[in-house]
């Protein structure tokens, strides 16, 4: 059963953070925030949805970074349910796809319950001041990848956002795989 994240509570302010990344190094929420808004993905390496626009998200992400926007992704599942999603898998998978921000690694899942993080891929989009802007989806595709000429939501949401400071008042939500969590 897919998740769906709750809609915008605009102006939300980001909880700081201290994760260790794939790169070796560790990164706090002001490293990788930008100078025109910052945007923090929820995702996993397993989850079918990230896997149908992982190139996607890669393209965005770059994108994005060309025009002032900061952006790291936070992986927060289970490992001991989900051996897939271990750091050293995402190390080996940041690495191969190239990946152009920081892998974190919330192992403590201490990051995704901040923010209430919902699913994979779940993307928190803020303005420079590190107000909530955006909570939607990528594009409209799902479990599969959509057509190549899907709306970028995302990327237009993002680049409204680092020209005005404001994203969209209408956002339709992303959707994916719950994040997995520890047993209590």
């Amino acid at each position: 059963m897919a998740a769906i994240p709750p809609v915008c509570d605009f102006g939300w302010k980001a909880p700081d953070f201290e994760l260790p990344a794939t790169d070796g190094k560790t990164y706090k929420l002001s490293d990788i925030a930008g100078p025109k808004g910052t945007l923090i993905m929820f995702i996993c390496n397993h989850c079918p949805y990230v896997v149908a626009v992982r190139d996607r998200i890669l393209r965005d992400a770059r994108d994005l970074q060309a025009i002032g926007i900061g952006v790291a992704a936070i992986s927060a599942n289970d490992v001991e349910s989900y051996p897939e999603d271990s750091f050293e898998k995402m190390t080996e998978l940041a690495q191969r796809e190239n990946f152009p921000f920081p892998y974190l690694f919330d192992e403590n899942q201490s990051v995704a319950r901040a923010y209430d993080a919902v699913c994979t891929p779940d993307f928190f989009g803020f303005n420079s001041a590190l107000e909530l802007q955006y909570r939607g989806r990528l594009d409209a595709s799902r479990r599969e990848t959509g057509p190549a000429d899907l709306r970028r939501d995302l990327f237009e949401a993002m680049r409204q956002v680092a020209e005005t400071g404001k994203g969209p008042e209408d956002q339709i939500p992303s959707m994916g795989c719950s994040i997995k969590w520890k047993a209590a």
